[in-house]
């Protein structure tokens, strides 16, 4: 949304001051295997919800892309792909977290500078118990994974957030939603919310980005000071 949590109030203030709808590009929140794991979360399929884990990642190229510019991508990894797995562990679990620890590896000071995050991984505590453990980075292929466990059952998703097909399974077998382009759903379903007045299933609004960037505000600040960080979101 944001380079980080002030600039990403300021935008939802301007909107509201200016009575437009301010809108985030969450292409998963209208993806068909995952609306299905939140509808079954939601009904209390998987009973109660105990642990999320999301692995977001890739090898990064270029390294005089924007991505690697502070000043443009406001940091890192966890800017770029670290934010699915920040995402996805609140809509999973169906709760927003209350505090958060981190840790950062960087293998390449070169190439990772200062304030372009290589590798970071985190937890979430959430307020009715569960816990999520998260990984994001720029050095390793072969990690895009959602997984879910509660009570009663599990869901897992991998690929979780490509732009290809997702795949998925659960305690009951596997999800055989058929794959549309992501894009072509996120953008219709946008323009229902704006033209229609529809209301998603998962919110897409700038309130909805302003907690996730105030998460990774404090991941970056559990990085920094090796304490766990409350959030207020």
């Amino acid at each position: 949304m944001s380079v980080n949590a002030a600039d990403a109030k300021e935008m939802v203030d301007a909107c509201a001051r200016a009575n437009v709808k301010l809108l985030i590009g969450y292409r998963m929140h209208f993806e068909p295997k995952t609306l299905e794991i939140f509808r079954m979360r939601k009904d209390g399929e998987f009973g109660k919800v105990l642990f999320f884990q999301g692995l977001s990642g890739f090898k990064i190229g270029d390294p005089n892309q924007w991505r690697m510019k502070k000043e443009l991508s406001g940091g890192g990894a966890m800017m770029d792909i670290g934010i699915y797995s920040v995402n996805g562990a609140r809509y999973m679990i169906g709760e927003d977290p209350v505090w958060v620890t981190a840790q950062e590896v960087k293998t390449d000071k070169e190439k990772f500078g200062k304030g372009i995050d290589e590798t970071i991984t985190f937890q979430l505590g959430f307020p009715g118990g569960a816990v999520a453990s998260c990984l994001s980075t720029y050095s390793m292929n072969n990690l895009d994974r959602f997984f879910l466990n509660g009570e009663k059952g599990f869901a897992e998703l991998q690929p979780s957030t490509g732009y290809g097909p997702i795949e998925g399974r659960t305690h009951k077998g596997p999800l055989t939603h058929p794959h549309v382009t992501h894009q072509t759903i996120q953008m219709d379903e946008i323009a229902g919310i704006i033209l229609e007045g529809k209301e998603p299933v998962i919110p897409v609004n700038g309130e909805e980005g302003l907690k996730d960037m105030k998460i990774i505000d404090g991941i970056y600040a559990a990085v920094q000071s090796g304490k766990r960080v409350d959030l207020h979101l």
